[in-house]
């Protein structure tokens, strides 16, 4: 017995959707529970690691969020700034994506720390008394390290864009 060629072969595109839509929809409700779950958890660990490190001092927890300001703002600050300077380049779209996966993975802590001051969780809350507590100035100096990596930053650019286009005109007039 042949097949009638006038009737239609089963189509597997069909399948193929459900088969998408399923783990689509398995994907987004295992991120869901996974941002619950560190919803719950970061903000408390987070400020435990602080805690350890401040040491329930003034001084320490001043110095340690200056620190982490500084750098965890002005490094990412850099990669990004990199990114986009690469990303015309020859293997700029790799180079770029590197460097934005670098900016996100040394943001964290300011990260973390922003979850921690921003956050109505119950997490967020534990974090913040916990800072309050065994970090004490830890927060604002994050803060104010942020703010001084920032305006580093865009002096730094501000200077290297301005010699850049002195050097055009200059090539440009000889």
């Amino acid at each position: 017995m042949t097949a009638d060629p006038t009737t239609p072969a089963p189509s597997t595109s069909s399948a193929n959707w459900k088969r998408r839509g399923i783990l689509l929809g398995a994907g987004v409700v295992l991120l869901l529970v996974a941002y619950f779950v560190l919803a719950a958890f970061l903000p408390r660990w987070w400020s435990l690691r602080v805690e350890s490190l401040a040491d329930r001092t003034f001084t320490k927890g001043i110095l340690w969020g200056l620190l982490f300001g500084i750098v965890c703002t002005f490094a990412p600050l850099m990669f990004f700034w990199s990114a986009w300077s690469v990303r015309k380049g020859r293997a700029g779209k790799q180079l770029a994506i590197g460097s934005v996966i670098l900016a996100v993975v040394t943001a964290i802590p300011n990260l973390l720390t922003l979850t921690i001051v921003l956050g109505t969780s119950n997490a967020a809350h534990a974090g913040e008394r916990t800072l309050d507590t065994s970090a004490p100035g830890f927060r604002g100096a994050t803060a104010l390290g942020a703010i001084i990596a920032v305006v580093f930053v865009a002096l730094l650019v501000f200077v290297v864009v301005r010699r850049n286009r002195r050097r055009r005109t200059a090539a440009l007039t000889q």
